[in-house]
């Protein structure tokens, strides 16, 4: 069986604060009361002042929204798409709208995979009981039995989940460019097995009873607000804790210190069971992983990464990582680069099986200005 995965990886943006200037004793005073009076300011309920309550619906109907025939979103009584701003100089209140919006689209989504793409929801770990951490993914059927191929696709970090490429997308543009259906119901045409993972649903909400909430309440004096918040976040840091500890591998940990790619862990069998790979716009470091020579080798080989960029869709990008071969996706809009890049993705796919089936190294045009790295 033949493995191919297809992989969305978002940027992670880092926010720079700026420096109070520094002065004499006075500036360093004032510049003292200033740092303490900020600190006294709690800006989310400055936010919260005139706010309305943050109580949404939690169907698409009640928001007053549907997908129409062409997958894109649309108002019930209108026919406009969906409004940000729906109150003016609430962006706080927006945002929350807008998240919980996105919540019922993820359930949506779900409803599709299983509906429309025929997929069937796993649970994982098989074998965790009822009280144990757990999460879900998608499969064909034939995911486990087809002896020819299997696709894998993985979303990128942040908000999305199982069959999500990009959240914005599907909201404000349609379903097939914001979705992984489309890659789905080519796949299942062309004789897959498909496998949809879920990497970012990887904890469960557990709610406290009555009676754990009245015991935090009565034990501080802090305002009911910030002890809730402050309880989030002790209970999503316990849950994150609680799963790491059940499925961690210490005697790994300590062979490793750190948990690297399963390529590098079992090099022998990716190599035998994974015919190719496509990234979208992916930024990943092979130095970041260790990998040796062979694996850098491997990946130039079979891996490709359609990357955000002005130039026509396939045009050879170059770069300085010792990685894989990079190509444009048509687009300079990140979260588009798994749509634009869907049908050339499926053709290096079919290289490779076919590259495979006889044992000839295809030479595609896109990587014939590929970089000798090892002569740099």
């Amino acid at each position: 069986m033949y493995i191919y995965l297809s992989i969305l990886n978002l940027v992670t943006v880092g926010v720079a604060m700026a420096q109070l200037p520094q002065g004499g004793p006075d500036e360093k005073e004032k510049t003292t009361a200033l740092k303490d009076l900020l600190s006294r300011i709690d800006l989310d309920e400055l936010m919260k002042k005139d706010e309305p309550p943050l109580e949404f619906p939690d169907t698409l109907e009640g928001f007053e929204y549907v997908f129409n025939e062409k997958g894109q979103l649309r108002h019930i009584k209108t026919g406009e798409p969906f409004v940000f701003n729906y109150r003016e100089d609430l962006h706080r209140w927006n945002q929350k709208r807008y998240e919980a919006l996105g919540e019922i689209i993820t359930k949506y989504v779900y409803e599709l995979l299983q509906k429309e793409c025929h997929l069937k929801k796993v649970t994982l770990p098989v074998d965790a009981t009822e009280s144990e951490p757990k999460s879900f993914i998608f499969m064909s059927e034939d995911a486990l039995t087809n002896p020819d191929k299997l696709l894998v696709l993985i979303h990128g970090s942040g908000v999305v989940r199982a069959g999500q490429w990009a959240r914005r997308l599907i909201i404000n543009e349609d379903l097939d460019s914001g979705t992984q259906i489309p890659y789905i119901k080519r796949a299942i045409e062309e004789g897959y097995g498909v496998i949809v993972l879920n990497p970012n649903e990887n904890y469960i909400e557990v709610e406290k009873t009555k009676a754990q909430v009245q015991l935090s309440s009565d034990s501080s004096d802090e305002p009911a607000e910030k002890r809730e918040r402050k309880d989030k976040i002790q209970k999503e840091t316990k849950k994150r804790r609680d799963f790491y500890e059940k499925y961690r591998n210490p005697q790994k940990e300590k062979e490793t210190m750190q948990v690297y790619i399963r390529m590098i862990q079992r090099e022998a069998e990716v190599k035998n069971k994974v015919t190719a790979v496509a990234l979208t716009d992916s930024v990943h470091n092979v130095w970041h992983q260790e990998a040796g020579k062979t694996i850098r080798e491997w990946m130039r080989e079979n891996c490709c990464n359609w990357v955000s960029s002005s130039e026509p869709l396939d045009t050879s990008v170059e770069s300085m990582l010792p990685d894989c071969p990079r190509v444009s996706a048509g687009t300079e809009r990140h979260e588009l680069t798994s749509w634009k890049s869907f049908p050339s993705i499926f053709k290096f796919f079919s290289e490779a099986m076919d590259a495979k089936n006889s044992s000839v190294k295809p030479t595609p045009t896109r990587r014939s200005n590929r970089i000798k790295y090892e002569e740099l």
